[in-house]
């Protein structure tokens, strides 16, 4: 009996002593993870960094109190000459301490410290000479001082940004190491009483094992009524034959039904709706038979159930299965979810309506563009016309004064859709080679004209090494320049506008295009700053009287720079001036290779027979005025209809369709002239459309369309047109013959000397284009678009209009990645090169 209670003991002890060593141990965890968060508190309390800090910032502060001081003295007639050395000192002192004190040993070896900070002493070693020069000779070097003091400057903001950076950097390594010490100490105590409370659970349960195990089956059974009782989500208890046996109160509160009336009722007669019923009588058979369990233990799902007055409402529910001593039982969860379905609903409706809306208000630009813009279509074109009859001086000056203000209302048309295209994410960017310094010129030539009328000067440069060729949206670039440097001329009289680029490496082979333009007009006042770039703001009085506007330039820049991937920012100071900077990424390229001179010559052609359909008896006349000037023969049609008729009686070179017309629209009727089989079935169908939405434009394709003609109509446009989608062409003699006159006045032009090389390029391109496609090369890429366009504009410049159509049509076939039209257009591109190539007369 003792030996089995010694063992007993020993037992006992070993049983202690597996608990007491992982407590000494996390003891001992413990007491050295105080030690390191004490060390880490010292560490702290003796840090220096905030003195080093606040020296750091003090030198930004005495640079700019020196670079007052300068100004001061440039102002002066007699400049405080010791004032501005001790200023001086004061800087070259402090730059000369972070230079050599040991405490700035490990900032000077941060790589972005070391060069601010070798830049920032380069300086005072070039300023020292001038600032310990003769008092005499001084004053006259204060000038070039003043330059080099404000090319320094950034220098010296990085340098105190710099050294702050690092020691912010090194206070959080400081923090979270010290943060790590004590989430290392809190998980070490966590642990150390998890441990003794797992000891102390562990002795309990050798002193009253027996009392626990009873007390802990009533408390549970408890807890379960508890639950069930209390819970927000109906609890269903039933057997296997779908008799329930518990129905808790929330189950009472969804159902309509008592505790008392719905224990020992089938469950599929009490809730389950009639249309289901079948599914769950056969779901409960197979369940007793084969014992499948299909919903058991699958998480939620969303059914519908029945209340006690008969109605149906949507419920999420969820089944366990368990074992009694009773045998099994299934819980059934239910959750009334009438609210979350209507509030789903709510929010899908209100969706709907937002597009709707949305819809709407695409539908309304669009419709108010069409109907601005047939106006406008009558209103210039009939102004085209009268500008080529006899008129005075004044008549033509009256003209031109209708027709710029008539194109200023397109462009404000323009505006509103672009911002329109930019909000549904629409607007699209058109990437092209480009000369920046050209378009700076460009821009400053146009408005130096309105300035020099307020008395100003407008110049532009660059600073730093010029960047002249890049890859980017030439139309968008323009226009945000024009919107900011047109208002600069307008609010500034009698002072200077001033265009700045400059060029600045960036990530992933960019570069950063930094435009600055500074004015010294009459600035923004404080209160406008915040709201500058919103649509319709235009200042203050001395804004919206002095000058008219609607307000959109500065809204649509600002949309234009975000499109490119940039920033636009405004500083001002009323009555002193504004600075617009705008900064965007672009792609720089290598300059294009000179190219000769060529004047174009307009391709000659046979008289069209046109067909123009057009409600509006303004726009008809505009329009076949400017054709039948040409020599065109015009036919008219006032709806779809009619111009179905005579399409399917008359083969036309080409149809001019517009798209809304009264008894049938363009788009229908383009689309039965192509299904037809009508003498015009493949003629040309052009969209003559104040519709200026690019959906709107790309649906007009998909209806057969071969291209869209924006109205106002222009005269050249229309030509152009023609010119881009002829006739069927005449016999081979005539044509060879009538390009050979086309080469023979070009060549009278140029001289056959200078244009012979030319030819023989233009031939050399063209065979290695088509050899491309021998190769394999894909037809329908982006890449053979824009080499198909190039060539088109080469052959445009030889007079080659057969050729230029042929190219075109590749072109387009290929911008739409359509390999079987652009495996069509390249036998026709092949037979009108063989045909081109003898009138060359290449040698």
């Amino acid at each position: 009996m003792m030996a089995m209670a010694g063992t007993k003991r020993r037992k006992m002890w070993l049983r202690l002593a597996a608990f007491l060593l992982p407590a000494l141990l996390g003891l001992a965890a413990i007491a050295f993870l105080a030690l390191n968060v004490s060390r880490d508190i010292t560490r702290l309390n003796s840090a220096s960094s905030d003195n080093i800090q606040w020296n750091l910032s003090q030198t930004e502060v005495e640079f700019l109190q020196f670079e007052l001081e300068l100004a001061r003295a440039l102002q002066g007639d007699s400049p405080d000459i010791r004032s501005l050395r001790r200023k001086f000192d004061v800087f070259f002192s402090r730059i000369r301490t972070l230079q050599q004190a040991s405490i700035y040993s490990e900032l000077r070896a941060v790589p972005t410290f070391a060069a601010n900070l070798a830049t920032v002493a380069a300086f005072l070693d070039r300023a020292v000479p001038v600032i310990d020069s003769d008092e005499g000779a001084l004053p006259a070097l204060l000038p070039a001082l003043e330059q080099k003091t404000g090319a320094v400057r950034p220098d010296v903001r990085r340098l105190s940004v710099s050294g702050l950076n690092y020691f912010a950097e090194e206070s959080d390594f400081r923090r979270e190491a010290f943060s790590g010490t004590l989430m290392h100490l809190a998980i070490a105590i966590a642990a150390l009483v998890a441990a003794l409370a797992v000891l102390a659970c562990y002795l309990a349960v050798l002193n009253a094992q027996n009392v626990r195990r009873r007390t802990q089956v009533i408390e549970a059974s408890e807890r379960m009524n508890i639950v069930t009782s209390t819970s927000l989500d109906a609890v269903v208890v039933a057997d296997t034959s779908g008799r329930i046996t518990d129905f808790n109160a929330a189950a009472e509160q969804i159902f309509g039904y008592s505790a008392k009336d719905a224990v020992g009722c089938d469950l599929g007669e009490l809730i389950v709706p009639e249309h289901h019923r079948a599914a769950h009588q056969a779901g409960m058979a197979r369940l007793r038979e084969t014992g499948e369990k299909r919903v058991v233990g699958s998480g939620r799902f969303k059914l519908e159930a029945k209340r006690a007055n008969g109605e149906v409402f949507p419920v999420e529910l969820a089944i366990q299965a368990a074992d009694t001593k009773d045998g099994e039982i299934f819980i059934a969860f239910l959750r009334d979810i009438s609210s979350q379905v209507q509030a789903e609903a709510e929010l899908v409706l209100a969706r709907d309506r937002a597009m709707a809306g949305e819809k709407a208000k695409t539908d309304f630009l669009a419709t108010m563009s069409h109907e601005i813009r047939t106006p406008l279509n009558g209103l210039l074109g009939n102004l085209t016309l009268l500008e080529e009859t006899r008129l005075s001086a004044k008549q033509s000056r009256y003209i031109r004064n209708m027709q710029t203000s008539g194109k200023l209302l397109m462009s404000h048309i323009s505006d509103v859709l672009d911002i329109t295209k930019f909000d549904a994410g629409k607007l699209r960017l058109h990437m092209v080679d480009m000369n920046i310094s050209t378009l700076l010129k460009d821009i400053v030539d146009s408005l130096s004209g309105a300035a020099a009328g307020n008395g100003s000067t407008l110049e532009w440069g660059w600073t730093g090494a010029p960047l002249n060729w890049v890859h980017a949206d030439r139309d968008r670039i323009q226009h945000i320049l024009m919107n900011i440097v047109g208002n600069a001329v307008k609010f500034t009289k009698n002072g200077r506008i001033s265009i700045t680029a400059q060029a600045s490496a960036a990530e992933e082979g960019k570069t950063i295009l930094c435009i600055s333009v500074r004015d010294s007009g009459i600035g923004i006042d404080p209160g406008l700053l915040p709201h500058i770039f919103d649509d319709f703001a235009t200042g203050d009085s001395s804004y919206d009287r002095e000058v008219g506007g609607t307000g959109l330039g500065l809204g649509i820049a600002q949309r234009f720079v975000k499109a490119l991937g940039g920033r636009i920012t405004v500083e001002s100071t009323p009555g002193e001036g504004s600075v617009f900077d705008v900064s965007f990424p672009v792609q720089a390229i290598a300059a294009p290779e000179p190219k000769g001179e060529a004047r174009f010559t307009a391709p000659a052609r046979k008289r069209a027979n046109v067909l123009l359909v057009e409600d509006n008896e303004i726009n008809r006349h505009v329009a076949r005025e400017m054709l039948t000037a040409q020599g065109h023969f015009v036919t008219e049609a006032h709806n779809g209809r009619e111009a179905i008729e005579m399409a399917e009686e008359t083969g036309f070179d080409l149809i001019l369709m517009d798209i809304s017309m009264p008894v049938m629209d363009g788009r229908s009727a383009a689309r039965a002239i192509r299904t037809g089989s009508g003498a015009s079935a493949r003629a040309p169908i052009i969209a003559v459309t104040a519709n200026a939405m690019a959906e709107e434009q790309e649906a007009f394709l998909k209806d057969g369309m071969n291209d869209v003609l924006t109205k106002p109509l222009t005269r050249e446009g229309l030509l152009q047109l023609i010119a881009d989608h002829p006739s069927p062409a005449p016999p081979a003699p005539e044509v060879a013959a009538l390009r050979s006159q086309q080469l023979i006045e070009l060549e009278e032009t140029v001289g056959a000397e200078a244009l012979l090389p030319l030819l023989n390029r233009f031939a050399a391109e063209m065979e290695a284009f088509l050899k491309d496609f021998e190769n394999g090369q894909d037809l329908a890429t982006n890449e053979t678009a824009v080499e198909a366009h190039r060539i088109a504009g080469s052959a445009a410049t030889f007079g080659l209009p057969e050729l230029r159509s042929a190219l075109i049509r590749l072109e387009k076939a290929a911008l739409s990645q359509d390999r079987q039209a652009a495996e069509g257009a390249l036998s026709p591109l092949r037979k009108a090169w063989a045909a081109t190539k003898p009138v060359l007369n290449l040698t």
